[in-house]
């Protein structure tokens, strides 16, 4: 390995161990962070665009196809009804897919294809009836909430030797699980089949849940809609009068209640109206008849005194009108004058209001403020008062118990102090966690700093401090008595130490211990030294 390597893992190595343990903990705990969020974004990163290649398949055929797919080697997850795959096998998984027969459970339009050329009119039509069903069930189970649909039509047989028509019904049951379909997606489902069918009015279509309840009955549309409609009504009006009477009396001085009745009946109007156009006639014919008839008298015998008439009177010669004597004359004109002609076909939406009535209780001592025929007055214009239909308004003073309202006041009041002085604490709590987690770090920053700083050393000038304290020389031994001389050449002696040594030992020890202390005394003693 380089020595420069090796010097770099040494100085990393002193630096890891001059860490505090909860340095340490939290070197870990990064590292560790780091390592899952890169590998949680490689997994996201390499994880392949899945595309699907069998669609509204049953969970019988998923799991064939997915085991087919398994066997080729390649992925294939069931999801929502679908088999999906990666987008860059796609082409091969349809073919493995094709090459097993699947799906074997074949639905709608694909039963078309199992006919042979042998099938009669009768089999061709019931097959596309059922293909219809089927078809239209699964568009059904593609809506949110919905998770599965069985569709039946009631097709009457077309013949020339009937007057009268059966119509076309439907009836579909769905199975919505723990939920309730709401009445728009029942509204949908019915303007869907209604729109897919030839012939299928709206109207001839049943729709139930698995539960048994009938959610659409023929010739009713979507049961229970009328009372939603007429609620959402009546609470309108009355959220709106509410409000008037709140900011007009103030709160709880008035209590405002409307009743509603709705006409759901779909009707159509036509009406056809002609205003002269001011032009010339079209046509005009003239005819006249003039009879000349002698002196003879008209109908009946001869009498004595005239002639005897038809109805058995007796008349006299000559009476009656005459052109002369027994004639007559006839004149007609015809005149075709050109008119204008408008013809108006209205379909009356249901959900008309017949009639309604509008309560309202109001406190004696705020309707004195106000007047009963004012507050009447503005009453019937926030309600859309129309006297035609019979609506009513009806005000009535009363005396309000204010009781109940001023404790709900008072607890009203108890209750936001309370949420205030929780909302206060939870700001200190989170204050003081914070302050707390600021002064660890400080804390663990200043223990890193000193470790730091205590391993790390300075460079001092060793010269200066020789020239400081220069060497001296040794004194020599004093003279003592010869002593006899004894051969000690076989013991080892160890040599006596330089001086300089063990000033430099000593000097090391000092810079080990107190680093900071050391320094500051060079600086002072250089500078000293300089100075003189």
């Amino acid at each position: 390995m380089p020595p420069q390597l090796m010097d770099q893992l040494k100085k990393l190595g002193a630096q890891v161990n001059s860490l505090s343990l909860g340095q340490k903990v939290l070197a870990v705990i990064g590292i560790g962070v780091l390592v899952l969020g890169g590998s949680a974004f490689y997994t996201y990163a390499s994880k392949p665009d899945l595309v699907p290649v069998a669609s509204g398949v049953s969970d019988a055929d998923a799991a064939d196809i997915t085991a087919a797919l398994q066997g080729a080697g390649i992925t294939g997850e069931y999801s929502g009804g679908s088999v999906n795959v990666p987008a860059d096998q796609a082409s091969s998984a349809k073919m493995t897919i094709a090459a097993a027969g699947l799906p074997k459970q074949k639905g709608g339009f694909a039963l078309l294809d199992e006919q042979g050329i042998t099938a009669t009119q009768f089999q061709q039509k019931v097959t596309y009836q059922r293909a219809v069903e089927q078809d239209l069930a699964t568009t059904i189970e593609q809506m949110d909430g919905v998770q599965s649909a069985v569709v039946h039509l009631a097709v009457p047989e077309e013949t020339v030797y009937s007057e009268s028509k059966e119509p076309t019904k439907a009836s579909i049951l769905i199975d919505t699980g723990i939920t309730k379909a709401t009445d728009d997606q029942v509204n949908a489902i019915i303007q869907l089949v209604s729109s897919s069918v030839p012939n299928l009015d709206p109207k001839q279509v049943t729709v139930s849940d698995a539960q048994g309840e009938l959610l659409s009955a023929a010739g009713q549309g979507a049961v229970g809609q009328g009372d939603e409609q007429t609620a959402a009504y009546e609470t309108k009006t009355q959220s709106a009068i509410q409000s008037m009477l709140d900011k007009t009396l103030g709160p709880g001085k008035a209590i405002a209640s409307v009743n509603a009745t709705l006409n759901f009946d779909q009707t159509n109007r036509l009406s056809t109206t002609y205003t002269p156009s001011g032009a010339l006639p079209s046509s005009i014919s003239t005819k006249e008849e003039v009879y000349n008839g002698g002196n003879a008298n008209v109908g009946g015998a001869l009498g004595a005194n005239g002639v005897l008439g038809v109805d058995g009177t007796e008349t006299t010669a000559g009476a009656g009108t005459t052109a002369g004597q027994g004639g007559y004359s006839k004149k007609e004109n015809t005149q075709d004058n050109a008119n204008n002609t408008v013809v108006d076909n209205t379909v009356v939406a249901p959900g008309a209001v017949e009639r309604q009535s509008v309560a309202v209780m109001v406190d004696q001592a705020a309707l004195a403020g106000i007047g009963q025929q004012n507050l009447q007055a503005a009453i019937a214009a926030a309600a859309g008062f129309d006297e035609a239909r019979g609506d009513q308004v009806v005000i009535t003073p009363a005396t309000f118990d204010t009781t109940a309202a001023d404790a709900a006041a008072k607890d009203l009041a108890a209750a936001e102090a309370e949420q205030k002085s929780e909302e206060q604490w939870a700001l200190i709590k989170q204050g003081a966690i914070a302050l707390g987690v600021l002064l660890l770090a400080i804390v663990l920053l200043v223990a890193w700093r000193r470790a730091v700083k205590k391993n790390r050393r300075e460079a001092v000038d060793l010269g200066e401090l020789e020239r400081l304290y220069p060497e001296t020389p040794l004194a020599p031994a004093p003279m003592t008595a010869l002593a006899p001389a004894v051969d000690d050449s076989h013991l080892l002696v160890a040599p006596d130490p330089e001086p300089e040594a063990l000033r430099r030992q000593e000097f090391g020890q000092l810079v080990d211990t107190q680093p900071a202390e050391v320094a500051n005394l060079l600086r002072g003693w250089l500078a000293a030294s300089k100075k003189g």
